[in-house]
């Protein structure tokens, strides 16, 4: 059961990190966000954000399989997670909008 909640958490820090990428988009942004600007450094901090967050999701499925395994689950996760933003953004974009800890108000 251990591993489970380990893939499971690998899956969404797959995704939580593919979204804060996304976020790091000015398309995207507005897409989630509209007019509102985004912040100075913000799209430094969703870019590591989101590489921290990938890099997390590996080391939690290494964790659960041998190397060569962990790779394949990785590498599945991450296409999984990219087709659930994309999927988010072409259908309720502001879905991503609780990936910020604090929603950017309009000036």
């Amino acid at each position: 059961m251990h591993e489970i909640l380990q893939l499971v958490a690998a899956l969404a820090a797959s995704v939580a990190g593919l979204g804060w990428l996304a976020l790091a988009m000015d398309v995207h942004w507005s897409q989630v966000f509209g007019d509102i600007p985004q912040p100075a450094g913000t799209v430094m901090r969703l870019r590591v954000l989101g590489a921290v967050s990938l890099a997390v999701s590996l080391w939690l499925c290494l964790g659960v399989d041998h190397a060569s395994m962990a790779a394949l689950v990785w590498v599945m996760a991450l296409a999984g997670g990219a087709l659930l933003v994309a999927f988010t953004l072409a259908w309720r974009p502001h879905w991503l909008a609780p990936l910020l800890a604090r929603v950017p108000r309009p000036v």
